[in-house]
C-alpha cells in the first residue's frame, strides 16, 4: 500500500525534490528487509498484550497427549497459551499489505493463502482448546477436514497461479515450467530458453501445487512440538525464500543463474521477509521456556506460505531441500505409522522405528535436552538452506 501511494505521488515528490529520500522504497530488496523489521517489531510489541488476552480467554495448552513417553514433557507445557499464531499471521499480513505492491496478483493470492490456512488452524485450535470450557463438543477439526481445506487452497493456488503465468500474447510462459534439479532454463550462449524444458498443463500444475502447499503446511505443523523449533526453522527457510523470490523476479539474475524468470515474483520477497521477521519476533516469546505457542493457527499458515512461494517461483525442489528439517519430521511420522501398521498385520504386534515420532521427540527421549534438540535442528536447517541455494549455481 505504501509502495502504491509513493508510485501515485511520484510526480509531486519530484516537484518538491524529496523523491531522492523516498526512492529507496522503489527497491524491492529494501522493502523486503523493511518488512522483516516491521513484522518483528509488531510481534514483539504486541506479544505481551496478545498473551494476556489468550490467558484471559483460557486458551492454553492442556498438556494432554496419547503418548506415554510424552506425558511428562506435555505436562510441563500445561496452561501455556496457544493460538499465538495470530501474532505471526497478523504481522505478516500487515507488513506485506503495507510494503508490497498489492496490485500484483501473486501478492494478494499469497495473502489469501495465509488467511485461509490461518482460519483453518484457528478453528482447529479453538475447538480443541475450548472443549473443556464448553463441556461437550468436538476436540478440534477431524484430520480429513483439515486435509480437505489444505488440499483446497493448494488447488486454488495451482489454478490461479497457472492463469497468472500466461503471457500477454498467450504464449507458453516459464511460469509453467517444471523446474528440475540442475536443469538449465536458458542456454548460456544465446540467453534463450532451452528446447528441453517441460511445460506443465493445468491439471499437472494444479496437482504439484496442491501437494507442495498441503505437504509443507502439514510438515511445519508436525514440527511445531518444542519451544522455538518451528518458528526458528521457518525463519531460516524464509530468509532463503527472500533470495529465491528476488532471483526469480529479476531477469538478469534469473538468466545468470539459468533458472526461470517469473515476472513480478520479486514482490513475494516482501512477504518472505515479513515471514522471517514475524518468526524471529515470535521467538522472543516462544524460546524456552515458552510463554506462548503458535498452534495450528501459525504452523499451517507458515507452511502453506512457504509452499506457495515455492510454487510461484517454480523452485519446488530447491524449497523442499531447504525444508529438510520439516521433511525429516513428517517423514518420521509416516515411517512410524506405516511400519507399525505393517508389522501388526504381519506379526500381530506393532513395532516402531523410533522411540516416538516426530523425530525431535525421539532425540529428546534419547537423552538430548530440549534446547539441544532445537538448536541442533536449527543448525541442520541452516545447512539444508545453504546446500539448496548452492544448487542454483550447479547448472
Amino acid at each position: 500500500m505504501i509502495y502504491i501511494l509513493l508510485d501515485i505521488l511520484i510526480n509531486r515528490f519530484y516537484e518538491y525534490k524529496v523523491f531522492a529520500v523516498l526512492a529507496v522504497f522503489d527497491q524491492v530488496q529494501f522493502r523486503a528487509l523493511l518488512a522483516a523489521g516491521l513484522a518483528y517489531f509488531i510481534v514483539v510489541f504486541f506479544g505481551k498484550r496478545v498473551i494476556r488476552a489468550l490467558i484471559s480467554l483460557k486458551i492454553g495448552d492442556g498438556g494432554e497427549t496419547d503418548a506415554e513417553l510424552l506425558r511428562e514433557h506435555a505436562a510441563s507445557k500445561a496452561n501455556v497459551p496457544t493460538m499465538g499464531g495470530v501474532l505471526i499471521v497478523g504481522a505478516i499480513f500487515i507488513s506485506t499489505f503495507l510494503l508490497a505492491d498489492i496490485r500484483v496478483n501473486r501478492v494478494y493470492l499469497g495473502l489469501f493463502t495465509l488467511l485461509w490456512l490461518a482460519a483453518v488452524g484457528g478453528a482447529d485450535d479453538w475447538l480443541k482448546l475450548t472443549a473443556s470450557r464448553r463441556g461437550t463438543g468436538r476436540q478440534g477439526l477431524f484430520s480429513w477436514e483439515k486435509l480437505v481445506f489444505q488440499l483446497g487452497i493448494g488447488a486454488i493456488v495451482g489454478y490461479f497461479g497457472f492463469r497468472y503465468g500466461v503471457s500477454p500474447d498467450g504464449a507458453d510462459s516459464l511460469a509453467h515450467v517444471l523446474n528440475l534439479p540442475f536443469q538449465r532454463t536458458y542456454d548460456p550462449d544465446t540467453g534463450l530458453a532451452t528446447g528441453s524444458l517441460i511445460y506443465l498443463g493445468l491439471p499437472l500444475f494444479v496437482l504439484i501445487s496442491t501437494l507442495v502447499v498441503a505437504g509443507v503446511s502439514n510438515a511445519v505443523n508436525i514440527t511445531d512440538g518444542m519451544d522455538g523449533l518451528a518458528a526458528g526453522s521457518s525463519a531460516i527457510v524464509s530468509f532463503g525464500l527472500i533470495l529465491l523470490a528476488l532471483i526469480a523476479g529479476t531477469q538478469s539474475a534469473a538468466q545468470y543463474l539459468l533458472v526461470p524468470y517469473i515476472p513480478f515474483t520479486d514482490e513475494l520477497a516482501v512477504m518472505a521477509g515479513a515471514m522471517a521477521g514475524a518468526c524471529l519476533g515470535f521467538l522472543w516469546w516462544n524460546c524456552k521456556p515458552a510463554q506462548v505457542f503458535m498452534g495450528d493457527t501459525g504452523s499451517l499458515a507458515l507452511g502453506g506460505c512457504i509452499g506457495y512461494i515455492a510454487v510461484m517461483t517454480r523452485q519446488e525442489f530447491v524449497v523442499l531441500l531447504m525444508c529438510g528439517v520439516f521433511l525429516m519430521e513428517i517423514g518420521s511420522v509416516v515411517l512410524q505409522v506405516g511400519w507399525f501398521k505393517y508389522t501388526r498385520i504381519k506379526t500381530g504386534t506393532g513395532r516402531r522405528i523410533f522411540r516416538i515420532a516426530p523425530y525431535h521427540h525421539h532425540l529428546h527421549q534419547g537423552g538430548w535436552a530440549e534446547n539441544q534438540v532445537v538448536v541442533r535442528l536449527w543448525l541442520i536447517a541452516i545447512l539444508f538452506s545453504v546446500i539448496a541455494l548452492a544448487t542454483l549455481k550447479l547448472r
